[in-house]
């Protein structure tokens, strides 16, 4: 049963992950590089200082958990701003590529070498037992992910210039598939900060907080490095654009509209790894589906994205067979989230 509870939670948050970016799309005015650094500030800084509070009797008391081991705040930080270089390629993967692809393509990275890495530098043997179940879990994720991959080329073929330019502005292929895959490869970083962050998880723990939200001031530390890389490149691309006057030359009406959007995106954003948190603390008696956590994550966000993908009109106009390739690679992605269950 906690297992299955485990697995709810997570998919909640997987969920509004994968809405998150819908209110983006409705943000007016604003280029790439500032609806992204505010969606940013309330996705890395905002929601994830609220539940890291929550965490602890009070602020003060998250500052003491903080500076208890600075060696593993540093760590978990340095993490934070290489999963930040994922962060912000995954934004461009889905501006070239589309919600549906560029999310597949990034994640199914994220998804492989974010669960395997931990395994690895742990020592684990992951050619016999629960290390074998692992790696078949991971393998069956990333073949799932493979075929929604080769659907979206399939419909990249498919579409005419102007089906594609209408459903996704700045398509181009190439270019968002090699974003995407150095998405994915640093977007892994996330899952290894909050392997480097077990000791302030733990001194949390110590404190008698719920197992539900000891993880987030870990969150917070890997968030924070994430908002250093991703802010860094938004202010440099306001310079480059010269675009840094667009934050305020907007009506009244459209600046409360865009804050509000970004707001409601970075709260989505931050769902997931709020429910990643909450989940796992109803898998820690199961050591597979602990360690395949980020994966089924991962796999999750996919699932639902190319949901949104096909309600968001992004595989309009494509043949029934790669519809049918790309039903294939759910039903694939579905059974790596249950694999570990079924034998």
């Amino acid at each position: 049963m906690n297992t299955i509870i485990g697995l709810s939670v997570i998919a909640i948050g997987s969920i509004c992950q994968s809405s998150s970016y819908v209110p983006i799309k409705k943000i007016e005015g604003w280029t790439w590089e500032c609806f992204w650094l505010l969606q940013g500030v309330f996705a890395w800084l905002v929601f994830p200082t609220i539940g890291a509070i929550l965490a602890t009797p009070n602020i003060y008391c998250l500052i003491d958990v903080l500076l208890i081991d600075m060696g593993a705040v540093i760590k978990t930080m340095l993490y934070g701003v290489l999963w930040g270089v994922g962060g912000l390629t995954f934004g461009l993967s889905m501006r070239y590529l589309g919600v549906a692809l560029g999310q597949s393509l990034s994640l199914g990275t994220c998804s492989g070498f974010g669960t395997l890495i931990p395994a690895v530098l742990k020592g684990d043997n992951l050619l016999e037992g629960d290390g074998l179940i692992l790696l078949i879990g991971v393998s069956i994720a990333i073949a799932g992910i493979a075929i929604i991959g080769y659907a979206g080329s399939l419909k990249s073929k498919e579409m005419g210039q102007a089906e594609r330019k209408q459903a996704i502005k700045e398509f181009a292929l190439k270019k968002g598939i090699l974003i995407a895959l150095l998405a994915g490869l640093m977007s892994a970083c996330f899952n290894l900060g909050l392997e480097a962050g077990t000791p302030i998880h733990q001194k949390v723990l110590e404190l008698g907080t719920n197992s539900l939200l000891a993880l987030n001031p870990v969150i917070l530390l890997v968030t924070t490095g994430g908002f250093i890389t991703n802010a860094i490149f938004c202010f440099y691309q306001n310079h480059k654009n010269k675009t840094f006057t667009l934050y305020s030359n907007i009506s009244r009406k459209a600046f409360i509209q865009n804050i509000t959007l970004c707001a409601l995106a970075g709260l989505l954003w931050y769902s997931q790894f709020f429910g990643l948190g909450a989940g796992r603390s109803f898998l820690e008696n199961n050591a597979v589906m602990m360690a395949l956590s980020w994966s089924i994550l991962m796999s999750l966000n996919v699932l639902f994205s190319n949901i949104w993908g096909i309600i968001l009109n992004e595989w309009k106009g494509v043949q029934r067979k790669t519809i049918v390739i790309l039903v294939l690679g759910l039903f694939v992605l579905l059974l790596s989230v249950l694999f570990p269950q079924l034998i």
